[in-house]
């Protein structure tokens, strides 16, 4: 789960990590009347959404009047702001951001994921912070340093004050670095985040570390034991199929292309996928009804297909291990009359109860394309696409 920057500054606040002062706002009145009770003359009017590279794309603006913030809130309050992370699409603005100015001397970068060789939280920093730190990853690794923390003893104040200093931080502000440093990595640790980011830290002209920025992500499998987390969530930002599929307990995500799939296991999933593009197509969707799927989860899983106009066909590709081929064919049968389904379908399942389920299916009377391996199920389902 996602949530925005102000939520972010927010969580990191609460573990001793410094941020400007600011204000989240839901219409241009507010946004002025917050930059009035923040006072000043410099004021920040930033864009919501989940999704990086805001700058770039028009969505954060420095505004230098009260009037400059009235004109900017206006332009980016509703606007569609495309960035690299949003795809051409872009995602509307519902939320602003009104934030105190800063005086920046340079841009740092920190962030936080779990790795998974080490098994460990990695604390990842560079010197190069600010917009284009996918350019410093893919052209100057060796700008990025890393740490691995040891999960019995947390970030320690050596390994802080080591990784600080190698991105620039001067002596004399070694100590604030170290409270940043150690805040996201408690703030990681205690919320069950699977990234925390400041893009950028920044050092002023006085001295001061201060997270201009912050972009937090949550282990979704965690949640319930954040329920002020799961508070945050803004399901304006998500794709509606994705909503309704976890209402029903089942792992969808949009894509682009025009073939529905749906699979038990997310690696099954990923290669259903692959082999759908090695034959020449798009997968439409990933769709993992998991290894307890029911009669009615497999419904709600070919609605959720369906309700996508791009869908010319369905493959369903399943290996009975835990689940049972026979339920599966019984949730495709239900489905296919409940879904009037009107796109080819192509099935193709191996493992437990396979010949009950192929049978069944046989005996439906329904038009279903059978597949023996996942090669052949594929190559059908491109081939039905195709009209051949």
């Amino acid at each position: 789960m996602k949530i925005h920057e102000y939520q972010g500054k927010e969580i990191l606040r609460n573990h001793g990590v410094t941020t400007p002062r600011g204000v989240p706002c839901f219409s241009v009145d507010e946004a002025v009347k917050a930059a009035e009770s923040l006072g000043g003359n410099v004021w920040v009017v930033k864009a919501q959404i989940h999704a990086g590279g805001r700058g770039k794309g028009g969505g954060v603006k420095v505004a230098k009047s009260l009037d400059q913030v009235r004109e900017y809130a206006d332009q980016i309050l509703g606007m569609q702001l495309v960035t690299h992370q949003t795809g051409p699409e872009g995602q509307k603005v519902r939320r602003l951001l009104i934030e105190e100015g800063a005086d920046i001397k340079k841009e740092l970068y920190v962030g936080m994921v779990v790795d998974r060789v080490t098994q460990r939280v990695c604390l990842m920093a560079s010197s190069e912070g600010g917009m284009d730190i996918e350019e410093v990853a893919a052209h100057t690794p060796e700008k990025i340093h890393k740490v691995f923390v040891d999960p019995a003893k947390g970030l320690t104040d050596a390994e802080a004050d080591d990784v600080a200093r190698k991105i620039g931080v001067p002596d004399a502000s070694i100590t604030q670095a170290r409270t940043q440093l150690q805040g996201l990595y408690n703030a990681f640790w205690g919320t069950d985040a699977s990234l925390a980011e400041i893009n950028p830290l920044i050092l002023t002209g006085d001295g001061k570390v201060i997270a201009l920025d912050a972009k937090m992500n949550f282990d979704s499998n965690a949640l319930y034991r954040h329920e002020d987390i799961l508070a945050m969530r803004d399901l304006d930002e998500e794709d509606l199929a994705e909503i309704e599929a976890s209402k029903h307990d089942l792992s969808y995500i949009s894509l682009d292309g025009n073939i529905g799939c749906m699979v038990n296991g997310a690696g099954l999933a990923m290669a259903t996928m692959d082999t759908i593009k090695l034959f020449g197509a798009e997968p439409a969707n990933f769709l993992d009804v998991g290894g307890g799927a029911t009669v009615e989860k497999v419904t709600e899983a070919f609605k959720l297909m369906l309700a996508n106009s791009k869908v010319k066909a369905i493959l369903v590709n399943i290996f009975g291990g835990i689940m049972r081929c026979d339920t599966i064919a019984d949730g495709i049968i239900e489905a296919a009359k409940q879904t009037h389904l009107s796109v080819p379908l192509v099935v193709r399942m191996r493992g437990t109860n396979e010949e009950i389920g192929k049978r069944t299916l046989e005996q439906s009377g329904l038009p279903i394309i059978t597949a023996n391996d996942m090669a052949e199920a594929a190559q059908k389902v491109v081939a039905a696409v195709a009209g051949h």
